[in-house]
């Protein structure tokens, strides 16, 4: 038996924050502000080998749900590998968030993670190559994100950060607010219907900040995209109780809110919160999600002559 390729980390420091990032899936292991762990990761990290709920990894090809895990395109039918009954999630079993990056240390505040993806991968149409640069400046994290195919083939990236800003306990303590006034409604199985609706009168609405105990009395959780008014952020700010505060700016269109309302143990955690229902917020720019059930949504198509580009950064600061 071939043993699996060994695991690269790399840790980004500057002042009081430190990063450590794995080449497995791009995750990231550990996030420390002032010495608090400020997002959810495993002790282990060949516990990320398996990952069964994208934890701190760059999910790809297409982040996400893909209804009956097959789409076409120019008139040909794609299947995709189907993990999540019978749709495709977070670009199948061995997507971007579960491979090998090759990691290259760029001093002490970058990481370049580079990987190679051969036609049929998962499933999807033509070869591609993705690259992502991670850079720290200060109390921000910086993705800067390129994939080139050589043929068309759709490409939605996200990071799947489980953030809890305490280091401990749950997140229902942090308020929340999105610069989003629409969201794209989930039928019974969280596939978008294709209807962009108004947040207004809903509990999708976080135009103004709200503490998310407040806002879910009944510890329903959400699991849904939000439609971004503008690129130019931030677009997304948590707030704690201890002072910790994180913003995000991203040139996507879409935010998925999941309030890890199903999380449960896999590996022994880091030293952050313990993995639990509402142990962690994750914040997952994207283009909007059901784009190829739903063509309005707009495109996600990358082809050799418009490469895929992705920005996001995120702040985390007293």
């Amino acid at each position: 038996m071939i043993p699996p390729d060994p695991i690269q980390s790399h840790t980004l420091r500057d002042g009081d924050v430190a990063i450590t990032v794995l080449s497995i899936g791009c995750v990231v292991q550990h996030w420390h502000v002032a010495g608090v762990p400020v997002t959810l990761g495993y002790a282990d990290p060949d516990a990320y080998r398996t990952n069964p709920v994208a934890m701190g990894a760059l999910c790809g090809r297409v982040v996400n749900r893909i209804r009956n895990a097959e789409f076409t395109l120019d008139g040909q039918n794609w299947l995709l590998d189907a993990n999540a009954d019978n749709h495709h999630i977070h670009g199948g079993t061995n997507g971007f968030g579960l491979s090998h990056w090759s990691l290259t240390p760029i001093g002490d505040r970058a990481v370049t993670l580079r990987l190679h993806s051969p036609h049929l991968d998962q499933g999807y149409p033509g070869a591609v190559d993705a690259e992502v640069r991670m850079t720290l400046d200060g109390h921000r994290l910086s993705y800067d994100m390129t994939v080139r195919t050589d043929r068309a083939t759709p490409i939605n990236l996200a990071q799947h950060l489980y953030f809890n800003l305490m280091g401990a306990g749950d997140i229902l303590n942090h308020s929340l607010q999105l610069a989003a006034s629409r969201y794209t409604p989930n039928g019974p199985d969280l596939m978008p219907t294709g209807e962009i609706a108004d947040v207004a009168g809903t509990r999708h609405d976080f135009r103004t900040p709200h503490l998310l105990a407040g806002a879910d009395p009944d510890r329903i959780g959400w699991d849904g995209n939000l439609v971004l008014d503008r690129t130019d952020g931030p677009q997304a700010e948590v707030t704690a109780p201890n002072g910790l505060r994180l913003r995000m700016w991203t040139d996507q269109r879409g935010l998925q809110l999941y309030t890890s309302n199903t999380l449960g143990p896999h590996a022994d955690p880091n030293d952050s919160a313990a993995h639990a229902p509402f142990a962690g917020l994750c914040l997952e720019a994207q283009n909007l999600p059901g784009a190829l059930s739903h063509p309005h949504f707009g495109s996600i198509l990358c082809t050799p002559d418009h490469p895929y580009r992705q920005r996001l950064s995120i702040e985390i600061a007293p």
